[in-house]
């Protein structure tokens, strides 16, 4: 039941190539798409969009998610001082 109300709003909001592109990014990173379809619906319950939204208008809204979500990746290098067995003079 909630999948048929999110496909309706969805469909209500977006026109066919943006949702064309939409399903294309859920079998790839589904979710991204989770995301995406959730602050159109968010949007959409708010009155904050005007008209369909375009293909255009759904990259510019994911290029917001992902800034969003972007994940800081950090490499932090832990260096060990190692005792060297060459520093002793073995003859």
């Amino acid at each position: 039941r909630e999948a048929e109300i999110r496909n309706t709003i969805l469909a209500q909001v977006l026109d066919q190539a943006a949702r064309a592109r939409l399903s294309n990014l859920a079998l790839v990173k589904p979710d991204k798409a989770k995301a995406v379809e959730n602050y159109l619906i968010q949007m959409a319950r708010f009155g904050q969009l005007a008209g369909k939204v375009s293909e255009q208008g759904l990259i510019e809204i994911l290029e917001k998610v992902s800034q969003q979500t972007e994940k800081k990746t950090t490499v932090k290098f832990n260096r060990r001082k190692v005792l060297d067995s060459d520093e002793e003079d073995d003859f």
